[in-house]
């Protein structure tokens, strides 16, 4: 799990998608047995690490960009 550094909320990774990605966007995750949240998009599947956190994820709270960090 994440935290917003701006704002202190905790984030279970709700994926935005960018308005031009060209994908169908369905989107789902889970929880592994090591409790990290694994993500499915459009068949690709990914465990998300804190440095494509602050690469691609929006604070879905506060709209912060680049400021996660491991809670």
């Amino acid at each position: 799990m994440f935290k917003c550094k701006k704002c202190h909320s905790s984030d279970k990774f709700e994926l935005m998608f960018n308005p031009e990605y060209q994908g169908s966007c369905t989107f789902e995750y889970q929880y592994t047995l090591n409790n990290d949240i694994k993500i499915t998009v459009d068949g690709y599947t990914f465990i998300p690490d804190l440095s494509f956190m602050n690469r691609h994820a929006v604070c879905k709270y506060c709209g912060s960009i680049n400021s996660w960090d491991y809670e």
